[in-house]
């Protein structure tokens, strides 16, 4: 049985004492991805596993996308794709994401997964620094023709042998005569190993372009059963996939791979504002779903008022970024429903709140690791280890937390300790029943004339403000501090209006010391937003700086 990646100089593997060890735990199963849906399909196949409303309400069965991922696989290899290529994905929230990333985990081929928001310069280098064979599309999505794109693309990588397109095709090749030309599923002599590389994901950093992180078959299974384990969800659960269905969150805490796993119920939102998701929690009896902290906001505020009835909806898990404890606080009373605060990132841990936590540790930190063989260091600035309670550098390694980016020699030496911890960037403390509480990012510290300045806690008590829907803190450039703060605020709909002045008053009266009242506050209707949907800070600090620039 293979346990470490195919080709450890493209990804660094575990290494065999820690291979062992999580095997001898229980923790890696020996499972692949293939065999995963194989498993299921066996045990039930006319039970639905993926329900489509974007494609005229479809809704396949395990037995059926079993069927479909044979078909496609044997598509795949006919069109020369193989153990090992990889294939950047790029499809929206449709049932064929899942017939396209399972034919290809079947065969051992790499999905690359891209999300919908991602344009020319990231695809153009995604396909070139993983030397892509293949490129899966919609045809269009959001009014925007992916077809044009992939035509640019293959013009430039010449690796990227086939464009295959969910839809029109036309001048690329139509998925649905790629599946249609595989008339009998063809047996893959030299599949996957549960050790080796399953997908490459993208990397949550904000600057810059992405790393690729190297997920196996084994490592990330055990994230999902995991998940599962801690998130209550079985065969009777119903998962609504609100957001991007490639990114990791989705994917997998617990997500829509989560739910296959325990053979429960895909539901794909096209969109995940209240007016699509809450009548397909209603019409769909959904249990569970996961938002980022923006749509948590706007859902709370939706649902009091909503005809539909959630009441289906027993856990809405909040993550992708830190959730202030004000808006944590408004999710029970809004929705009805356990709130299960997630932090966790691609690149490996993942932290829940018990859904048996006290209502006080719910809203107030980010939860504990998924396993007991999760290591957890908290360090400073030069990597000594803090005491409980100290806020410092989060490290982490276990078996779900990769050794290293793809082909990135200079960022792992960089991101990973000498003896395999990876730093997460993030900065944390950790109390005294082991949960975490995330203070921010390293990055997302300002320092204001060497006063440091976390956004997060201004954020949460700028949160606190009657008139206030979100807000982000952000650092702008100051000659004589090196850093001042400002605020971005959304107003909450049909709030009077408020004087920055008011909202610094407001701040200063909750008892911060002078310097964490923000030096500079704007009124923004709406925040600029990742492809995951998550604020993105990198934009907000680019449009306050131009405007210093220019006033």
């Amino acid at each position: 049985m293979s346990t470490q990646p195919t080709d450890t100089t493209d990804a660094p593997g575990y290494p065999a004492e820690f291979a062992e060890r999580y095997r001898a735990a229980g923790w890696w199963r020996g499972e692949t991805f293939g065999q995963m849906l194989r498993e299921r399909a066996l045990n039930h196949p006319d039970r639905v596993a993926i329900v489509d409303p974007a494609g005229a309400g479809r809704r396949w069965t395990y037995g059926e996308l079993d069927d479909r991922a044979d078909r496609l696989a044997a598509g795949f290899l006919e069109r020369g794709i193989a153990k090992g290529d990889r294939v950047v994905v790029q499809l929206p929230n449709v049932a064929e994401f899942f017939e396209v990333i399972f034919g290809l985990f079947r065969i051992g081929a790499l999905p690359v997964f891209a999300l919908p928001a991602h344009r020319e310069t990231e695809i153009r280098y995604f396909c070139e620094f993983t030397e892509a064979a293949a490129y899966v599309i919609a045809d269009t999505s959001g009014g925007f023709d992916y077809r044009d794109l992939a035509t640019k693309v293959r013009a430039e990588v010449p690796t990227l042998r086939h464009v295959f397109v969910v839809g029109e095709p036309g001048e690329h090749t139509a998925l649905a005569d790629l599946e249609s030309e595989a008339r009998e599923p063809v047996a893959v002599a030299d599949g996957p190993a549960p050790g080796d590389l399953a997908f490459l994901q993208l990397s949550g950093g904000s600057t810059g372009v992405p790393k690729l992180i190297p997920r196996t078959h084994d490592d990330y299974i055990y994230s999902l059963w995991g998940s599962n384990e801690h998130c209550a969800v079985d065969e009777n659960s119903v998962y609504l996939c609100a957001l991007p269905a490639a990114h990791n969150f989705p994917l997998s805490s617990p997500g829509t791979l989560g739910a296959l796993y325990a053979g429960a119920r895909v539901v794909l939102a096209p969109q995940p504002s209240p007016d699509v998701a809450f009548p397909l929690i209603e019409r769909e009896g959904v249990t569970i779903t996961g938002l980022v902290p923006p749509l948590a906001l706007v859902w709370t505020e939706a649902a009091p008022n909503s005809p539909h009835d959630l009441g289906t909806l027993e856990v809405l898990l909040v993550g992708g970024a830190k959730f202030s404890e004000e808006a944590a606080r408004r999710v029970r009373p809004a929705l009805g429903c356990t709130l299960q605060q997630v932090f966790g990132m691609a690149e490996g841990l993942v932290n829940y709140t018990r859904l048996d936590d006290p209502e006080e540790t719910i809203v107030t930190t980010q939860g504990r690791p998924i396993s007991p063989d999760d290591e957890i260091r908290v360090v400073d600035d030069e990597d000594n280890d803090l005491p409980v309670g100290a806020t410092g550098h989060l490290l982490t390694r276990g078996p779900y937390t990769i050794r290293g980016y793809w082909r990135a020699p200079e960022h792992n030496a960089k991101s990973f300790t000498a003896d395999g911890f990876y730093r997460t960037g993030d900065v944390v403390r950790v109390t005294g029943t082991g949960h975490l509480v995330v203070e921010g990012r390293a990055k997302d510290q300002i320092n204001r004339g060497g006063e440091k300045v976390a956004a997060e806690e201004i954020e949460n008590h700028i949160l606190a403000h009657p008139a206030v829907h979100d807000v982000a803190v952000v650092s702008m450039p100051d000659d004589y501090l090196g850093e001042r703060t400002c605020a971005y605020i959304v107003l909450r709909e049909g709030a009077e209006p408020v004087k920055s002045i008011a909202v610094k008053k407001f701040v200063r009266e909750r008892g911060l010391a002078a310097y964490k009242v923000p030096d500079r506050v704007e009124f923004v209707e709406e925040f600029p937003q990742t492809g995951i949907g998550k604020v993105s800070k990198k934009d907000l600090r680019a449009a306050i700086a131009a405007r210093l620039v220019t006033s």
